[in-house]
């Protein structure tokens, strides 16, 4: 395992490739999160991540135009082991976004939303919370699929994504006056803000090809639902911004992901 200098790294975005690597505190993996041997089981406290979006048309070159659900079962693995890992009380917080998109001729929305939400309780019996809606702020606010002024057939622009939240079992507790807890507070402002269920956030330069998201998201995100010291996972890590957000709030971060996205 080689060891690196973190905090300059997340200043210059330049580090090895086909390695794993860690620094003060996060370790990146780069592998697939169906299989995270290297964590203890019960030892995370918090996911923050961003899978594919299935049935995105981006993901055709890798499997083909596949089927909805197929596509799902291919993530699900990494759901299984991040039960494994996550703490009674943890949480789970997953950026994804419905797909749009014609198959065969045939225009139609993917409810990925939906799918993950009900699988994620039935089958790996996690609590879904209320989500955040996504706002992002775009280029084209008034996006329009149809033909012009003229009904019946236009369809209704997508300009949100959903942070979807799950907790497994019951709230986690903590020693009466915890100091790191309180180390970790946030103020009334921060909380009127986080805790309202639409953000305004533009989205990261470059997403489209790296799928990562703006450092504004996991930084209240992490703020939200963890303390100091404790340990956050990103198992689809793409530009591995929730581990740099993570190792500069003071957790501990662990990123997966099959494709170093990190530029030499």
């Amino acid at each position: 395992m080689d060891v690196v200098d973190w905090l300059g790294l997340a200043e210059s975005m330049h580090i090895s490739t086909h390695q794993e690597k860690e620094a003060k505190r996060m370790r990146f993996y780069n592998k697939s999160s169906t299989d995270m041997k290297e964590v203890k089981t019960g030892s995370v406290h918090l996911i923050v991540t961003s899978p594919m979006y299935c049935m995105v048309e981006k993901w055709d070159s890798v499997y083909g135009l596949v089927d909805f659900e197929w596509q799902h079962n291919k993530l699900f693995g990494t759901w299984l082991e991040c039960n494994r890992v996550l703490v009674e009380g943890g949480i789970i917080c997953v950026n994804i976004g419905d797909a749009t998109r014609s198959v065969n001729g045939n225009f139609e929305c993917f409810p990925n939303c939906a799918w993950l939400t009900f699988n994620m309780k039935k089958y790996l019996g996690l609590t879904p919370l209320v989500p955040i809606i996504w706002k992002k702020i775009s280029n084209r606010p008034n996006a329009f699929l149809g033909s012009g002024m003229i009904p019946p057939n236009g369809y209704v622009s997508q300009d949100h994504e959903m942070i979807l939240i799950f907790r497994k079992g019951s709230p986690r507790r903590y020693p009466p006056k915890d100091p790191k807890r309180y180390a970790s507070s946030f103020t009334k402002e921060e909380r009127d803000v986080w805790f309202s269920q639409t953000w305004t956030v533009p989205g990261a330069r470059g997403a489209s090809e790296t799928s990562s998201f703006p450092e504004e998201i996991p930084y209240r995100l992490i703020r939200m639902f963890s303390i100091e010291g404790e340990t956050v996972l990103d198992p689809f890590a793409g530009a591995c911004t929730t581990g740099i957000v993570a190792d500069r709030l003071g957790r501990q971060g662990i990123c997966y992901d099959i494709i170093n996205y990190i530029p030499e």
